[in-house]
């Protein structure tokens, strides 16, 4: 790790109980592997969190504490929402209905405390223009979810506020992509690939790199 470079960090999830393949998986690895001029001075580093509660709690702050990003780009899969999903806040919820990939089901139905939500900021703003200007059907939302997807938001949210590190947090859904056509465009106008997803993240990123590169 270069501790002069600014240090980006791309999270996915992998596969998890009525998802078997998650897409966020090859696209953090497709863009952790993005060189352009624009990332000359970036380290990108992915990571993908396996499905579960304990994973979160154990690998994000090593994660932090190894690379202190100054910024956390994170990627979940919303799988009946046909759209990407801009992220704006992070809610005190957990479902207690449907288990991790562990097996695991939470107890209560709080994360910590008696918060009501914690908000991602205003850049939320620029990463859903930034997504919109590659042509892909992005839009804002207010409600994250109460399974891993929000739970890592949350907790990201969490250590920035506790830390600073990371001094910026951003959690974007995507939708579910056919597998077997994943790396092409050959599909019908309205149908979102891999490859959008790429375009729409490597956007989302160069604004995640602007936003943290000191003033």
């Amino acid at each position: 790790m270069n501790n002069r470079s600014l240090r980006i960090l791309i999270t996915g999830f992998g596969p998890f109980p009525g998802a078997p393949f998650n897409p966020t998986q090859p696209l953090v690895a497709r863009l952790a592997r993005l060189r352009r001029p624009a990332f000359a001075d970036v380290d990108l580093i992915g990571h993908v969190f396996p499905v579960t509660y304990q994973a979160v709690d154990r690998q994000l702050p090593d994660l932090l504490a190894h690379h202190r990003p100054h910024a956390l780009l994170m990627f979940g899969l919303a799988a009946r929402t046909p759209y990407v999903r801009i992220e704006t806040r992070a809610r005190n919820a957990v479902t207690r209905l449907w288990p991790d990939a562990s097996g695991v089901q939470r107890r209560g139905s709080a994360i910590a405390g008696r918060a009501d939500a914690m908000m991602v900021g205003p850049h939320t703003l620029r990463l859903l223009r930034a997504a919109q200007g590659t042509g892909i059907d992005a839009r804002a939302s207010r409600d994250a979810g109460r399974y891993l997807c929000n739970y890592l938001c949350w907790r990201a949210l969490e250590a920035s506020r506790a830390t600073d590190v990371p001094h910026l947090a951003a959690f974007v859904h995507v939708p579910l992509i056919d597998r077997v056509v994943a790396q092409t465009r050959k599909t019908p106008a309205e149908r979102i690939t891999l490859d959008h997803l790429v375009d729409a993240g490597e956007a989302m990123l160069l604004q995640m790199v602007a936003l943290a590169r000191p003033k």
